[in-house]
């Protein structure tokens, strides 16, 4: 069959949020056809079916494991809590189906390398969405680094007034995109990092989730790179910064008309005079990140080949990262190695 046509029967479990965006974009892609929509609540079910207006053809179930059952069934999409992506994948991946899966992969690092080792020994992709890797102006950043020479440091702030999670705390709900891109840009994953937070948000069931959250991560060529993450930050901001020798680049999602910037220039090297400075606005194509990372799911599967930005490798690495932050969260920052 036509790699160019052929259709990849697929199920999506979980229709929060997210699962909601990810099957709209799922329906909307020619190369998938879904098949079923899985999730527990019937009345979520219903919504979801009279929204997307979906047809008799789209099963609508609140049992995955109902779900793998279906003839001719490809792949899979999860879009549940990451508590449930251990079991979800393996059931999967055991089928002999592809999968998609939410970022985390999994809570730590050993059974994400379990999963890894799994779909390779099926002969199946595992590919995890990490969105903000298939941004425009990630992708087209990263191109633009040439032009800054060599990366010094970085810095990242990622905070609003809510919303809260109660099941993880600030690191595991936000860190996770600002150190993927990091490690985009630079082609690289840090050696030892840290990590210091408070609770300021007293939960009645007692759990102590920190909200507010200072991470510090250190890269082999002597980048380094600190995370702010925050709940209850009257500022909303989603903003990512690379310092280089010959000038920095400046990712920020709050100005939607022009979010990527580099700003050239340099200190020279008797009077440490700045010079040479200048403010360039790049362009970005307007696309849909989560629809991009869609279409190369889609090639990832027809060509059963992994995928060079987001593999279930690349989602082990950055499990094994917010890991050693977790560790160092606890241990009141201590260095954590990652190796």
């Amino acid at each position: 069959m036509d790699p160019e046509t052929r259709q990849i029967k697929l199920a999506l479990m979980g229709v929060g949020r997210w699962g909601t965006h990810l099957l709209r974009n799922c329906l909307a892609h020619p190369q998938l056809q879904v098949r079923a929509v899985v999730d527990p609540s019937s009345e979520r079910l219903t919504t979801i079916a009279q929204t997307f207006h979906l047809d008799a053809s789209v099963a609508l179930l609140r049992s995955w494991e109902a779900a793998l059952n279906i003839d001719g069934l490809e792949a899979v999409a999860i879009a549940t809590p990451a508590t449930t992506h251990e079991a979800m994948v393996t059931a999967a991946l055991k089928r002999q189906l592809h999968v998609l899966c939410e970022k985390p992969l999994t809570l730590t690092a050993n059974t994400s390398k379990a999963l890894c080792q799994l779909a390779r020994q099926q002969n199946r992709q595992l590919f995890i969405d990490h969105t903000y890797l298939f941004h425009p102006a990630v992708m087209v950043a990263k191109a633009n680094l040439n032009r800054l020479g060599t990366p010094r440091y970085g810095y990242a702030a990622r905070t609003n007034l809510g919303p809260v999670r109660h099941d993880v705390d600030a690191l595991w709900d936000l860190a996770i995109h600002d150190i993927a891109i990091f490690n985009h840009w630079l082609g690289d994953f840090p050696t030892h990092v840290q990590a210091q937070g408070l609770n300021w948000l007293k939960r009645s069931n007692q759990v102590q989730l920190a909200d507010v959250v200072w991470c510090r991560l250190k890269y082999a060529s002597g980048f380094e790179a600190t995370v702010h993450l925050c709940w209850a930050n009257p500022h909303k901001q989603r903003q990512l910064t690379m310092v280089c020798d010959r000038g920095s680049l400046i990712f920020d999602e709050m100005r939607p008309e022009s979010p990527l910037t580099l700003q050239l220039g340099q200190l020279e090297a008797d009077t440490f005079s700045p010079i040479g400075l200048s403010t360039e606005s790049i362009d970005i194509p307007k696309q849909e990140p989560l629809a991009t990372m869609c279409e190369h799911f889609v090639q990832s599967v027809l060509t059963n080949q992994s995928s060079s930005i987001s593999s279930g490798i690349v989602g082990t690495d950055l499990v094994a990262i917010l890991e050693a932050l977790s560790k160092s969260l606890n241990q009141a920052g201590a260095w954590i190695s990652t190796q």
